[in-house]
């Protein structure tokens, strides 16, 4: 098994490499003066299963893991994993306005064709997974590791900025030996939400929010504020993917 690290996840990869006791190959990659994207892994050949760990965000990083798919392929590859540790368009996962594509949907075809397995961390919407019917594929979660993170932070409740993420919560929650909830959220627009009051013991309790994704940090401000409304003695915030 030989690891290839693409740009956008080369810790992650080198950490992936010593833990299977596999080789590391550390991909090559340039952009050239018109803006496209160069990608090479620098081997004469290649055999059994190569394991390409890369985020598919933003849209060059995407592009370099197709390139490398290809590129190990190309080199004889017997077997292609792809860890993917963020995946990019996930949350375009349905048709929100008339005209407008499942761009969650074209990604996983797109890495399918030249992948035999996928593997994920904490999709938006483990739903996308049924869209992979080529390549075999797995979402593995971070509650765990936030759960062990936090047990030396005093934390009393852990909730959901919104039911979606409920069981992520409740994973967290269950790792810390806390009760979990979640909070009522309405999008307002791609920046904005509002937190609708919900019946929850929040008064003078540590509390920590948990979500896959913090882009803008409209939604954990806007949960903070609420919290804070109910007498929150302390908020604090984890999510798996910082952008």
């Amino acid at each position: 098994m030989i690891v290839v690290g693409g740009s956008a996840s080369t810790g992650l990869a080198k950490d992936l490499a010593r833990e299977l006791n596999a080789e590391y190959v550390q991909a090559l990659t340039k952009t050239f003066p018109d803006g496209e994207t160069y990608a090479r892994i620098d081997r004469d050949a290649l055999h059994g299963e190569v394991v390409i760990v890369q985020n598919s965000y933003p849209n060059d990083k995407l592009v370099e893991l197709l390139l490398l798919q290809d590129a190990a392929l190309g080199l004889g590859a017997e077997k292609v994993t792809c860890v993917i540790p963020y995946f990019g368009y996930a949350r375009q996962d349905e048709r929100f306005n008339r005209g407008e594509p499942l761009s969650a949907k074209v990604m996983v075809e797109h890495i399918q064709m030249s992948a035999d397995r996928v593997v994920l961390v904490d999709i938006h919407n483990p739903e996308i997974m049924d869209w992979f019917t080529k390549a075999k594929v797995k979402d593995v979660h971070a509650a765990p590791c936030i759960g062990d993170f936090f047990k030396e932070h005093g934390v009393d409740l852990v909730l959901a900025p919104d039911e979606g993420a409920l069981k992520r919560a409740g994973w967290t929650a269950e790792r810390l030996g806390v009760d979990w909830d979640y909070m009522i959220k309405t999008r307002l627009s791609g920046t904005h939400v509002h937190m609708t009051p919900k019946n929850i013991d929040a008064k003078d309790r540590r509390v920590l929010i948990v979500d896959d994704i913090i882009s803008t940090g409209g939604t954990i401000i806007a949960a903070t504020e609420e919290l804070k409304r109910l007498g929150a003695r302390n908020v604090m915030a984890a999510c798996t993917h910082g952008l």
